[in-house]
């Protein structure tokens, strides 16, 4: 799928590049989305997606979109970006309005901390795009638009299920996205009974090829990708609004670096949502995407979730599912990574041990090999994990929660947890009142606002 015939190098040295270049992104009328890259003038890279569409789109139709294909262009560039970090940024394809560069600049920065970090990188990549003239159009807040039809990305796991149920409250109509079909996913959707248009996306096999030739590799803002993707599609298939399912406590960072937060949810925070609302408004007006749990801790979510039996069988947050590697890809929870432990201690205050081994194979609360791990989701014996986790407080206000409940007595690492860390954090810490409170730092619209209390308030 490279742009031209040469292989990639057998060795990669990330520093001998100078330039990340966006080439040029093709729609065609059958939905594929072809998008070029290239690192100087040596290796290119193409990535292909193929969007869900009713009938063949006219000319007049493709052009109407523009401005959400060149988003997905300068958003998805970060997947190749990373490979070599370089210092210069060329925009062959057209320059990006203002908002947008202030959208990629934090994307290809903060977006990109954890990966920095990890590979024990000097700082931050700080690359500066340039930008044009803002367009005429400003765009509308989210807020006081109308919302008639919404399109709700899923991902299989617990936060996509309570945001569409929500929605389903709204009166909108409904229509679920996913980039891929993984086994969550189809089996939520299944559930769901609602409209589903599926995306698939290809990166390009040179990817692969360059990191295992020493290209540097890591976290990258995947939900932007996914955002800007849902949005092209949405506007294709006669969608005004994207709702996303970022909860609030995804705007929490794992630890200070290099003079900034290192957040492994960057592109999930409410700092990252903003910036894309305000590129929107440059690009394409006529689109709204705004997060409906953004009010909610994952407590909270969790606390719905569990009152939705009818998609237990179906969820499955844990990662491993969707490693990029087929090799690597676990078939169910692997019920030994971080994301299972904090799912499983947030659903516990509002389940039965039998339902959660019945959901996960196993009683991850009974098990001391597991203690080290819960442990550190509350920060202590080091920084919280890399994972899509909630926040310290969260865990801290779980565990709260479980000792008061006697269903959950006697259990091994909750026994631990109560005589080993909670005395290590003040009594202020983790209250279950507070962490259950609804936030009023959020876009969600006032229409919606009843829905989310009704379903997440109580």
């Amino acid at each position: 799928m490279a742009a031209d015939a040469r292989q990639p190098p057998l060795t990669f040295e990330p520093g001998a590049y100078e330039t990340f270049r966006f080439l040029a992104r093709e729609l065609d009328e059958h939905g594929r989305v072809t998008l070029r890259y290239a690192l100087d003038e040596e290796i290119f890279f193409v990535e292909e997606f193929d969007l869900p569409l009713a009938r063949e789109l006219e000319e007049d139709e493709r052009e109407r979109v523009d401005g959400l294909l060149s988003l997905l262009h300068w958003v998805a560039g970060v997947s190749y970006f990373k490979t070599a970090l370089p210092p210069a940024i060329g925009c062959d394809s057209g320059l990006p309005p203002p908002a947008v560069a202030s959208l990629l600049e934090a994307l290809y920065s903060e977006g990109l901390g954890e990966l920095a970090y990890t590979n024990g990188l000097d700082g931050l990549p700080r690359p500066s795009f340039p930008s044009a003239t803002a367009s005429s159009h400003s765009g509308a807040a989210a807020r006081e638009r109308e919302l008639r039809r919404a399109l709700v990305p899923v991902g299989g796991g617990k936060d996509s299920v309570v945001a569409l149920e929500i929605m389903r409250r709204s009166g909108a109509e409904l229509g679920l996205f996913s980039v891929g079909d993984a086994g969550p996913i189809a089996r939520t959707v299944a559930v769901a009974h609602l409209p589903h248009l599926l995306a698939r996306r290809r990166l390009d096999p040179a990817l692969a090829a360059l990191n295992n030739a020493g290209a540097i590799n890591g976290h990258i803002p995947v939900t932007a990708i996914v955002s800007c993707a849902a949005l092209l599609t949405a506007a294709l298939n006669g969608f005004d609004t994207v709702v996303m399912a970022n909860e609030r406590s995804a705007s929490s960072g794992n630890l200070s670096w290099d003079g900034v937060e290192v957040n492994h949810q960057f592109s999930k925070s409410l700092r990252a949502e903003r910036l894309l609302r305000a590129a929107l408004g440059e690009l394409a007006p006529g689109v709204q995407l705004f997060s409906v749990l953004r009010p909610a801790s994952e407590l909270a979510i969790a606390r719905a979730f569990a009152g939705m039996e009818a998609y237990h069988g179906a969820f499955t947050s844990c990662n491993a599912l969707f490693r990029s590697d087929p090799a690597l890809r676990a078939s169910s929870w692997c019920c030994d990574c971080p994301k299972c432990r904090f799912v499983f201690l947030a659903l516990a205050p509002f389940s039965t041990p039998a339902h959660l081994r019945e959901v996960f194979g196993r009683d991850l609360l009974d098990d001391e090999r597991q203690f080290a791990g819960f442990a550190l989701l509350t920060a202590t014996g080091g920084d919280k994990p890399f994972e899509c986790v909630g926040e310290e407080q969260e865990s801290l206000a779980a565990i709260r929660m479980l000792a008061a409940d006697p269903r959950w007595s006697g259990h091994r690492v909750l026994a631990r947890l109560l005589a080993e860390v909670l005395p290590q954090h003040p009594p202020s810490a983790g209250r279950p009142g507070e962490v259950l409170a609804l936030s009023d730092e959020h876009d969600v619209p006032a229409a919606v606002m009843a829905d989310v209390r009704a379903v997440l308030g109580a």
